[in-house]
């Protein structure tokens, strides 16, 4: 039987259980969200013994030499030697301002209290002090002077719920990361662009847009925000300002039901992308949001001529409580990933 030991412990695995399944099966908090390995929130560090290479699916090249893992996605075979991600991948940060954008979503901005890298659209794992870890993406530029995030209030959601009830500026947190290969590529600045995306999707997309245009992109960008209803979207007014200041930018917000009014388009998203734009071959796409959308225009992107390597796609994963404690069960899940 495959055995773990975390801070000086032994502790079993079941046949077929995963490194964090097995731990917070047995009462040993570790940060964790999507359980799917495309968080990275579980992120752990081999002391001794085989990392499955699966498990480093999706590292970057420094995090895997320096024994870097994804709790979630490791089945050892042996025994293992693990301690949880250290101070190196962690910025501590406050928060600095908390807005409301729709009823739904919250803006938070945090100030990191040293240097933090990233490229606007990846994401990043917040960590409340009780080890509670939810990822959200980049709205913010890497010049700005603190971070942009875009928070849907999912029912029942642990973070989200606290963001936007009980949080105040100066809260203090950690940020990890970052990570994902959703943002702008400078080198072919005439390439049309399409994005596209759902819900708080649109943090992402937001980043790229004006990453995009800051580093002189010339060629057509088109961004569709989608939403059930008009409530749900949000940055309207701030969306058409920005269009109005670039000739190459177009902005698209649409509802799937409604009534058809000046500014908002009415229908599936996929639809009216393919209205708005018949010809895509050759353009670059990035896809944000829901999964079952994401997945089913990459596809179909695909098929209407896009190499894979100009789709870049960043699903929003719901984030899956851990096994109860002696049950044996799954709770339900509680809150989204971002």
């Amino acid at each position: 039987m495959a055995r773990v030991k975390h801070e000086g412990q032994w502790y079993g695995l079941d046949e077929g259980e995963s490194v964090l399944d097995g731990l917070l099966r047995q009462g040993v908090e570790v940060p964790n969200s999507c359980r799917a390995g495309a968080c990275q929130s579980c992120l752990m560090r081999a002391e001794r013994g085989e990392v499955p290479a699966k498990a480093q699916g999706g590292l970057k090249d420094t995090l895997k030499a320096r024994g870097y893992f994804l709790a979630c996605a490791c089945h050892p075979e042996n025994e293992l030697e693990v301690a949880g991600a250290g101070a190196d991948l962690r910025v501590p940060a406050r928060i600095a301002a908390l807005e409301r954008l729709s009823d739904s979503v919250l803006r938070v901005r945090l100030r990191p209290e040293r240097p933090f890298e990233y490229r606007a659209g990846q994401y990043v794992s917040l960590l409340r002090t009780d080890g509670l870890a939810r990822s959200y993406s980049l709205a913010s530029q890497p010049h700005e002077d603190s971070l942009e995030l875009h928070v849907r209030r999912v029912a029942s959601g642990r973070m989200s719920g606290w963001l936007f009830d009980e949080a105040r500026p100066g809260d203090v947190l950690e940020v990890q990361g970052p990570a994902g290969d959703c943002f702008y590529v400078p080198g072919r600045p005439e390439q049309p662009l399409l994005l596209a995306g759902t819900g708080t999707g649109l943090a992402p997309l937001q980043g790229i847009v004006r990453d995009a245009l800051a580093q002189g992109h010339t060629g057509p960008i088109w961004l569709f925000h989608g939403a059930v209803e008009a409530s749900g979207l949000y940055l309207v007014e701030a969306l058409r300002e920005l269009q109005s200041r670039y000739n190459c930018l177009q902005y698209r917000p649409c509802v799937l039901r409604g009534q058809e009014r000046v500014g908002v388009s009415v229908g599936a998203l996929e639809a009216l992308i393919k209205e708005a734009c018949p010809r895509l071959a050759g353009w670059r796409a990035y896809l944000c949001g829901n999964p079952d959308l994401v997945l089913s225009l990459r596809k179909k992107l695909f098929l209407a001529g896009l190499s894979l390597k100009d789709i870049h796609a960043d699903a929003f994963l719901p984030s899956t409580p851990p096994p109860q404690v002696g049950a044996g069960v799954m709770a339900r899940a509680s809150d989204s990933s971002r």
